[in-house]
């Protein structure tokens, strides 16, 4: 081109995702316009006359495309990984916008951030908390809804004038995606006592960069002590990230329970040979281990339903090259379950199954647990409180378990907690693609304030 300029081609591809979702969200509104539906307009129950308090729908999704903006992915989703320069950048804006609230922000020396607003008496605060980090080609709603929620409510409450007996702080959880630093959840596992601060800050990601360093390196080193605060009782507000409550018109999901999971990073040792010259009994292929393991997990959750999932997710190759039998691998294996005796019996099943493959092929294996949490029972009163005010406000609700892990799992045993779930279409998640609605978005929000009040306690 004459002018010689460069054309930056990830720049124009990341733009041109971005255009092609926003088309696509227009052309479902002229649609909708037209009398038709789609998938994110069936969410919608009209809530009861008499319950006349409700948060700012359109502020909070203004507010969620706003972040979305910030670390965008090439398709219309968000890559806004912990401790990146974007999720940096991320946290400045909730920080702002805090700040705009009149709310008084606190960070510990995980990097967690709590917005605080003022309650009327000394009393232990109300959270509202969930994470700003997401996958790498991830959506523009999972962990965000929760916290930019979080923060509507506090608007909302102040363009009110509503004033509670608690305080209510506002949290953003580092590093709940577990995707750049294993495991997930991992400061509010730090914040509850699951691990040490010095485990945490040792964390690597895979270029070998430690947790620890890189929250300094960010700027995002509080002064608070991990764990030091009081809480009176937690809410997370979150997208379900699976089918269930679209499949079955319901609005609200009244969570009672999540389910329990292993991470286990298997590592299959066998020798780099030439594909060509090496012949087929001659082999310690590693890769065939792995892909025989990929099938075991499969089968080893089938045989526990139901209530049971598993599925092999991370996979690396070693020395990955085309011509070469894999000498090593190492690949993590995902099993959950509600039910502690089906998770218990599957991680037994799996790790049985690897040493029996390395076995057949004359392999070496070893085992890591990078990640685990047992079934979670949310707090019965707290759920009771969420169902009721999904009534009272006139959504359809129905009682669900958590599929994916929450920060919600690891507060839960030291404080009271519950969580919130709307739909997302198609279940989706964990994906560019995710999607939910505006109506959703301000159903699930509507809920969580009214029982954010319940428990805070209204002046007057």
């Amino acid at each position: 081109m004459g002018s010689g300029r460069r054309i930056d081609l990830k720049r124009l591809t990341a733009r041109a995702g971005r255009i092609a979702f926003r088309l696509g969200r227009t052309v479902r509104k002229r649609v909708a316009a037209q009398g038709m539906k789609t998938p994110a307009d069936r969410e919608i129950d009209m809530p009861s006359p008499g319950e006349n308090l409700r948060i700012n729908g359109a502020r909070l999704w203004d507010s969620l495309e706003a972040m979305a903006e910030v670390g965008p992915g090439i398709a219309g989703g968000s890559n806004r990984q912990t401790l990146t320069d974007a999720d940096s950048e991320g946290r400045h804006l909730f920080a702002r916008w805090c700040a705009d609230a009149g709310m008084v922000m606190g960070v510990d020396t995980m990097g967690n951030m709590f917005a605080t607003r003022a309650g009327t008496e000394d009393l232990d605060p109300v959270y509202i908390g969930s994470h700003l980090d997401t996958q790498p080609t991830g959506g523009r709603y999972d962990g965000v809804l929760g916290v930019l929620g979080g923060l509507e409510v506090i608007r909302s409450l102040n363009d009110l004038g509503i004033k509670t007996r608690h305080p209510i702080v506002v949290t953003n959880w580092t590093n709940e995606e577990g995707a750049r630093f294993a495991p997930a959840m991992l400061a509010s596992g730090v914040f509850a006592g699951l691990h040490t601060q010095d485990y945490a800050y040792a964390r690597r990601d895979p270029d070998g960069l430690a947790f620890g360093d890189e929250l300094a390196r960010i700027g995002w080193v509080g002064s608070e002590v991990v764990g030091a605060r009081r809480i009176h009782a937690m809410f997370e507000l979150h997208i379900e990230q699976g089918p269930i409550l679209e499949a079955e018109g319901k609005t609200i999901g009244v969570v009672t329970h999540g389910q329990g999971l292993w991470w286990l990073e298997i590592t299959l040792t066998g020798r780099d040979a030439h594909t060509g010259s090496t012949p087929m009994n001659m082999r310690l292929n590693a890769g065939l281990g792995m892909a025989r393991m990929v099938e075991r997990v499969h089968q080893i959750a089938l045989a526990h339903q139901p209530g049971a999932v598993g599925a092999v997710g991370q996979i690396k190759v070693f020395p990955n090259s085309r011509n070469v039998i894999p000498g090593k691998v190492v690949f993590t294996v995902d099993i959950r379950s509600p039910d502690q005796a089906k998770l218990d019996a599957m991680k037994a099943e799996v790790t049985r199954a690897a040493h029996a493959v390395a076995a057949e092929l004359g392999l070496g294996c070893a085992m890591e647990d990078v990640g685990h949490f047992d079934p979670v029972t949310f707090d019965p009163g707290l759920v009771g409180v969420v169902r009721a005010k999904a009534e009272a406000l006139g959504y359809s609700h129905m009682d669900i378990t958590s599929g994916a892990g929450h920060d919600a799992c690891w507060i839960n045993r030291v404080a009271p907690t519950v969580m919130v779930m709307c739909p997302c279409v198609g279940g989706l998640s964990h994906n560019e693609a995710e999607e939910i609605s505006e109506g959703w978005a301000a159903a699930g929000t509507n809920v969580l304030c009214h029982a954010v009040l319940d428990v805070a306690g209204v002046v007057g």
